[in-house]
């Protein structure tokens, strides 16, 4: 997706449908679709869909996953698979995708490191 002309979608569809349209027009899978589609509504919804998704930033992703490590007790993998799925929302659907710097900066995401009992 690196270097391409950026795909934009249709700007009048809900923002779920933009991403799935998204997803669709780079062939994921439909699974994939299922899955990351879950995950974004499941973060919306975690903040209490009280703001836009722009208005969001590193602090509450963070606390997302936060919340699925310690109150979820999720493996580090499935902490991945929402991070995943947060950064392809970010980063693809032109509504979300102002400011989505935060997402990659080092400092800002959390550890994935399982420390052993």
């Amino acid at each position: 997706m690196e270097g391409k002309k950026k795909f934009r979608p249709n700007s009048d569809l809900k923002l779920m449908d933009q991403v799935r349209e998204v997803l669709r027009y780079y062939h994921y899978a439909y699974r994939t679709e299922q899955t990351y589609c879950d995950w974004i509504k499941r973060y919306l919804k975690f903040h209490g869909m009280k703001r836009h998704p722009q208005e969001m930033g590193a602090a509450e992703v963070e606390q997302y996953l936060s919340n699925l490590a310690t109150k979820g007790k999720v493996a580090a993998s499935t902490q991945r698979q929402a991070l995943n799925a947060i950064v392809f929302f970010y980063r693809e659907v032109p509504s979300c995708s102002d400011e989505i710097g935060f997402l990659f900066q080092e400092s800002s995401l959390p550890s994935f490191q399982h420390s052993k009992p």
